[in-house]
């Protein structure tokens, strides 16, 4: 171990404000451990990070990025539960370890309320990490810790879907394209929006059971919901307040709305929730034991990310500009070269 790269940013500056800086290489205390990352993947957060737009973000200069995949290089005094060498993922929340979410579980969130992975090395807690899928390399399994995971959540936590139910995703980012992954596997049927045709054609041949344009059609929830007996089970809703009002035009009564993103602006009538009786509720991303029931689901089933396109660790800049071009379908990787 000679030093340790990693990217600093500063909220509020954008992506120029994105730089690499070097230091020691940290080591681990007692009860933490080592990681050598080799992959990262990019979540739309990340871009409001850079831009100042994240709440519950720090004001001052943070390492980046809560998702990455890397391997144990050192364990500090007291780690039992992996050895030197195991492919292992940091969770989102560090404290998040089962059950309800608390605020203190939002004060640890990697790559916003501390700092992240995006570096050569990162100590992080030994009870914050979970191994890596067995099938996935290290580039596949850095796609899990924000998106994956949050998906995970929203379709098997609170109102989990079965074999049969109806399944909404928006758009074909990384949470949606894991919602029609992890929901066939499920087996539901799933509705995709996209504005992109070609998108549309990728997600169906994925197994998307409907596909609908929403550039094309402004009352796509209606759509969506024209394709069910009664409505929509469950609306995967990686937009929010933008999407909200076709969202639940789709939604059955009695449906739920997991809100998991904030990308378009725009209110939110509750009226139409009232009336519509549908169930919304916000998932901020899951705990250990979502991701470690989401890792054996995988397996299981043998899933794999769809990566759109893959940058080295010089690149990062340029992934986080690729990224917000919104050209992507699936996931965007950083890769150690």
């Amino acid at each position: 171990m000679s030093d340790n790269r990693k990217y600093v940013i500063t909220p509020g500056l954008g992506i120029e404000g994105l730089r690499l800086e070097r230091a020691a290489v940290p080591r681990p205390g007692r009860g933490q451990v080592l990681v050598r990352m080799k992959a990262f993947s990019l979540n739309f957060r990340d871009l409001l990070m850079v831009d100042g737009h994240y709440p519950g973000g720090t004001a001052d200069a943070i390492v980046p990025l809560s998702d990455g995949a890397g391997e144990i290089a050192e364990l500090g005094e007291g780690c039992t539960r992996f050895a030197v060498g195991e492919r292992v993922c940091p969770i989102f929340m560090q404290s998040w370890m089962a059950g309800r979410m608390t605020d203190a579980d939002g004060a640890t969130a990697l790559g916003g309320a501390i700092d992240g992975v995006l570096a050569d090395y990162v100590v992080v807690a030994e009870a914050g990490l979970v191994k890596a899928p067995a099938h996935l390399d290290f580039a596949q399994a850095a796609t899990l810790p924000c998106a994956a995971v949050t998906t995970w959540n929203a379709l098997y936590d609170k109102e989990p879907i079965t074999p049969g139910s109806t399944v909404l995703a928006l758009g074909t980012g990384g949470v949606a394209m894991w919602t029609l992954q992890l929901a066939k596997a499920g087996g539901a049927r799933v509705v995709v929006t996209s504005s992109s045709d070609a998108k549309l054609e990728r997600a169906a041949a994925m197994g998307a059971d409907h596909v609908v344009n929403y550039a094309a059609n402004a009352e796509w929830g209606r759509i969506a919901r024209g394709f069910t007996e009664n409505g929509i089970d469950k609306v995967v809703d990686s937009a929010g307040p933008g999407t909200m009002v076709q969202s639940l035009a789709s939604v059955r009564r009695g449906g739920e709305i997991a809100m998991v993103g904030v990308l378009a602006p725009g209110t939110i009538d509750p009226i139409a929730i009232l009336v519509g009786g549908a169930l919304v509720r916000g998932v901020m991303v899951g705990s250990r034991r979502h991701f470690e029931d989401l890792v054996t689901a995988l397996e299981a089933h043998a899933i794999r990310p769809l990566i759109d396109r893959t940058f080295s660790f010089e690149e990062a800049a340029h992934a986080y500009e690729y990224l917000r071009t919104g050209q992507h379908m699936g996931k965007v990787v950083i890769e150690m070269t």
